[in-house]
């Protein structure tokens, strides 16, 4: 019988049961008993078994486990950008939900980027994850593709799928733009400017579809325009800015509604920089997300606050309800309704 205080060769980085074994003297079995079902085993033998396993260091090889079951714990979430809290919120949620029911969440950011996205959805392909959850780039991706056909659960996040395939949470942003807007001439505002990328990005689109509902229900008392941005980012935002600085007082939007927070926060820093105006008495301006930067701001920010934290925990809830085959899982969409809040970057009226 090998002795305990035997060791694995120098060299190999990580021990195997068959390491476990040989130095507990055992068979396969045994250690696989010790692992899985120590009832099996006389309190001496697995006793012993323990202490190898704690000397050599030993961990079981989860991926390989699953694998050889035909089953997985593991749920794979890829984000579009983790630098956005309204994402963290979703990430946040949908670790709760997963943990919950014995899932464990892996979490991997796009950062913005096509390649790496797909790069991401391959690799949860190849590690056999129970699932995806995705927070996606706008436009088509041959990743989403992939996932269908290899027939992994895959659920998205802040975007309306383009199937019936899969199943998607996603935030009522045409109601939220219409809101937004509905504030702005509530506080008196006549002359308003959209700002955001309409043609790039689908929830900005959506946003500024809102907004234009409002303002045609005034009859032609509000004026609308848009301003394009190449993102929704602190840097397009002060771009916007100087915008707003240069124009004539008569041609001057008294109400600017913002793609993003963060677009709303380098429009406020540049016109407090650079001039006179003063928010929200010359300019109101409400941004939208709620996130971090709209209660750091200069002046705080009114916004539309998403349910990120929900958006995650029920898009974790359908995937999980999918891969184990509860309640008769259908595909089916979940709409959840932003909320307006008013903070002093746009209050005008008690």
């Amino acid at each position: 019988m090998a002795r305990s205080d035997d060791r694995v060769p120098e060299g190999q980085a990580m021990p195997r049961m068959s390491d476990v074994a040989a130095v507990a003297g055992v068979s396969l079995g045994t250690v696989s008993n010790a692992l899985n079902h120590p009832d099996r085993l006389s309190p001496a033998t697995l006793k012993r078994i323990r202490r190898v396993i704690q000397e050599l260091g030993f961990v079981r090889n989860g991926a390989a486990q699953s694998l050889a079951r035909g089953i997985s714990t593991t749920i794979g979430f890829v984000i579009i950008d983790l630098s956005n809290s309204f994402f963290l919120d979703m990430s946040r949620g949908a670790e709760q939900a997963a943990a919950e029911a014995g899932f464990a969440l892996i979490l991997a950011n796009s950062d913005m980027d096509m390649a790496r996205q797909d790069t991401h959805l391959d690799l949860f392909d190849q590690q056999r994850t129970a699932g995806v959850l995705l927070a996606p780039l706008p436009g088509l991706f041959s990743g989403l593709e992939r996932a269908r056909q290899h027939g992994q659960p895959l659920v998205l996040l802040n975007a309306a799928p383009q199937t019936s395939d899969h199943c998607a949470v996603l935030a009522h942003n045409e109601h939220g733009g219409y809101l937004a807007a509905r504030h702005l001439i509530e506080q008196g505002c006549r002359q308003l400017a959209f700002c955001g990328n309409i043609d790039a990005l689908p929830p900005i689109r959506q946003r500024y579809s809102g907004a234009a509902r409002a303002v045609a229900e005034t009859n032609g008392a509000v004026r609308l325009e848009l301003i394009p941005t190449c993102e929704v980012q602190v840097g397009d935002g002060v771009k916007v800015g100087r915008q707003v600085i240069e124009r004539e007082t008569a041609w001057r939007p008294d109400g600017v509604i913002a793609g993003a927070d963060l677009l709303a926060a380098g429009i406020v820093q540049t016109v407090l920089s650079q001039s006179d105006l003063r928010f929200p008495q010359d300019v109101a301006i409400i941004g939208y997300d709620d996130n971090r930067s709209a209660w750091n701001a200069l002046i705080p920010l009114s916004t539309l606050a998403q349910p990120g934290l929900e958006m995650g925990r029920l898009a974790a809830q359908l995937l999980i309800e999918e891969i184990t085959g509860r309640q008769g899982h259908r595909h089916r969409q979940i709409v959840l309704e932003p909320q307006l809040v008013v903070r002093d970057s746009s209050r005008r009226r008690g």
